[in-house]
């Protein structure tokens, strides 16, 4: 289940309910689907072949498929990042910049964890949304944020766009931005 810290005050919100309520109040979308779905071979597995990934995709097409309808998704794809990922560091700087896109930065978390690091209201600031098996986050277009893995390193997530094209990365500039 989701964990929210804020960075200011080291405030920690625990919760599905008090979650996504804090979440609603900095307009992202927070949802949580059935990590007990996916077949036992896969919910540990963090180097997918490509019929793996189409097994994940048929295990969550239904939640993928409401998600896609009532948000305007047209196209998803799975991420599997781990240790045995290639170039993984490299990978990994990337991400780690605040950033912004064109169009929501949407992930569903299937395996593994990440975090997402939001710049919220003037009154909240940054926070971290630790995320792991199940939870669902959608932070929107021109919202200041960056993701990245957490101490184990592996996650596998869906991946959801209007236009792959809107999810490059735009860097955001803050001074106020301390890692």
């Amino acid at each position: 289940m989701a964990e929210i810290r804020i960075r200011n005050t080291e405030e920690r919100i625990k919760g599905e309910e008090n979650v996504r309520a804090f979440l609603n109040q900095q307009e992202v979308l927070y949802e949580h689907w059935d990590a007990s779905k996916l077949s036992t071979e896969l919910q540990d597995k963090f180097v997918l072949s490509d019929e793996d990934k189409a097994a994940i995709l048929s295990t969550y097409e239904s939640e993928i498929n409401d998600l896609a309808g009532r948000r305007g998704y047209k196209t998803w794809d799975i991420v599997a990042l781990s240790d045995a990922t290639p170039n993984l560091d490299e990978i990994l700087k990337k991400f780690e910049e605040v950033h912004t896109h064109t169009e929501d930065e949407v992930r569903a978390i299937i395996a593994g964890r990440g975090i997402f690091i939001i710049k919220g209201t003037d009154d909240v600031g940054y926070f971290d949304v630790e995320l792991e098996a199940g939870d669902v986050i959608s932070v929107p277009e021109n919202k200041p944020h960056f993701f990245t893995l957490m101490e184990n390193r592996q996650i596998v997530a869906v991946r959801l766009f209007i236009e792959p094209a809107g999810w490059v990365a735009q860097p955001f500039q803050d001074p106020s931005f301390q890692k």
